[in-house]
């Protein structure tokens, strides 16, 4: 196993000379010490960048894709065998718990072991005109170079999720990762190039200049794809830039999602789904449950048992192998979540755990239940991206549902039920592009990752992942 340190000073030394004079450090959230200067991408090296990617677009895509598969895998084996040292990077950065780092690491791996599979799977259609007059011949094409720009919660996944497809299917890419956790997205481009990608195909620019950074990225004549994930609001801003130049445009925006406890629910079960479904990384998740829509005939029982599990969570610094809930990800998050938690209670919400900021060092924040929240309080109405857990009660499956999509996104819902017809039939009412039924995770490399509404467009992951890195061509012929 590689040591961190080696690791990062690798990846600064060896990644694009597309970082300008002007650093900005990089905080540990859990102590607020530095970990690492990092050199500020400018507007002018964007384009270099793109240039760079446009100039070896051609050879990427002209290599078969049996030869891109192999590099995928290989990545997805250094990165197998790097993972403990690369799980400690997303701690320092990122401050998730070391469990919660260990597995997003591998979780991150297994795109490149998913699209490795994909990469020699692109197949086109053969079919006949109706009039009977030619034959329709279509095939997938690599739609260009890729603008990639990924947040900060997820710095591995959120990466490897978009960079694998896109390498899949013979695009290059230039990554603009958060400037919150910029350097797991230099150590996979390390590892990339370790496995043997080729030099000008993937480029990573750190950068505190986001919003001109992009922009000038989305107005270079190469870029033909944008994938962002991030806020609703920043998604709306890059789909106004990108109609300009009608640039194909993915969007993976933000969350609210409803945990529906229906009556005959187990209810051990759905506090175990809950567990997993809000505290990955601290509730700091697009696909966190956001609001907590419990029955009525059950919700004494579920805020008691859900309110002594996130009780039961050890909070500490995320390397502290103890630890089950790490920092936020800096002091303004912090205070975000005291106002949210305010908010609540001020609607007519009870604190049952937790409510308050701790003294000390670091950016934490506890588990925190507030019960008997108001089905129309404000605080329902934002993505609370943290370790608080409002909960709701209802008297009727209609109004379950109505109060679930009483968002203007829908990304993931969860849904506990005691009767599988029944769990599928409010399953089908949500207004979400993926529910977790009787369980409390939806994301896996095989399953297409998206949401509805502002949620966003698009999908990854799955098939569909590869193919939004894509443009249809068709040839009509006859024989």
């Amino acid at each position: 196993m590689t040591d961190v340190q080696t690791l990062l000073d690798a990846a600064i030394a060896t990644t694009d000379p597309w970082r300008g004079d002007d650093g900005f450090d990089v905080l540990d959230p859990a102590t607020d010490e530095v970990i690492r200067s990092v050199l500020s991408a400018t507007p002018e090296q964007a384009r270099q960048a793109a240039d760079a990617a446009q100039v070896a677009l051609g050879s990427w895509a002209g290599s078969t894709p049996r030869s891109r598969a192999e590099i995928l895998r290989r990545t997805f084996e250094i990165m197998e065998a790097e993972s403990e040292s690369i799980a400690r990077v997303i701690v320092a950065e990122n401050g998730k718990s070391l469990v919660d780092a260990r597995n997003e690491t591998h979780y991150a791996a297994d795109f490149f072991r998913w699209y490795s599979e994909e990469a020699v799977r692109l197949s086109g259609t053969l079919g006949h005109s109706p009039s009977g007059g030619n034959r329709i011949l279509t095939t997938h094409k690599p739609i260009g170079v890729a603008v990639l720009v990924t947040p900060w919660n997820f710095p591995a996944a959120m990466a490897t999720r978009k960079i694998a497809p896109a390498l899949a299917a013979g695009c290059t890419v230039v990554l603009k990762p958060a400037s919150e956790t910029p350097l797991t997205a230099l150590v996979i481009a390390e590892v990339l190039r370790r496995a043997g990608v080729p030099d000008g195909v993937v480029h990573v620019l750190p950068s505190r200049r986001s919003g001109p950074l992009v922009g000038e990225l989305l107005a270079h004549p190469a870029v033909r794809k944008l994938s962002f994930t991030g806020s609703t609001e920043v998604g709306k801003v890059l789909l106004r830039q990108a109609a300009d130049r009608v640039v194909n445009a993915s969007m993976e925006l933000g969350g609210n999602a409803p945990f529906v406890v229906l009556p005959g629910a187990d209810i051990e079960a759905a506090v175990d789904g809950a567990m997993i479904a809000k505290m990955r990384n601290g509730g700091q998740a697009c696909t966190a449950a956001n609001r907590f829509i419990v029955h009525e005939s059950v919700a004494s029982d579920f805020v008691d048992l859900f309110s002594a599990a996130m009780g039961s969570l050890t909070m500490g610094p995320g390397v502290d192998e103890r630890s089950q809930l790490g920092p936020v990800i800096n002091r303004k998050a912090q205070q975000e979540m005291q106002a949210l938690v305010d908010q609540a209670v001020a609607s007519g919400g009870r604190t049952r755990l937790g409510g308050s900021v701790p003294g000390g060092a670091g950016s934490f924040y506890p588990a925190t239940v507030v019960a008997d929240v108001p089905g129309d309080a404000p605080v329902l109405q934002e993505e609370i991206f943290g370790p608080i857990a409002p909960v709701s009660v209802f008297d009727s499956v209609d109004e379950a549902v109505r109060l679930a999509n009483s968002t203007e996104v829908g990304l993931a819902g969860y849904v506990y039920a005691g009767d599988l017809a029944q769990g599928l039939a409010v399953a089908e009412r949500l207004e979400v592009g993926m529910v977790g039924l009787n369980r409390g995770a939806v994301s896996d490399p095989a399953a297409p990752f998206g949401g509805v509404k502002e949620s966003g467009l698009g999908r990854e992951g799955a098939q569909e992942g590869i193919l939004e890195y894509t443009e249809v061509q068709m040839i009509a012929t006859q024989w």
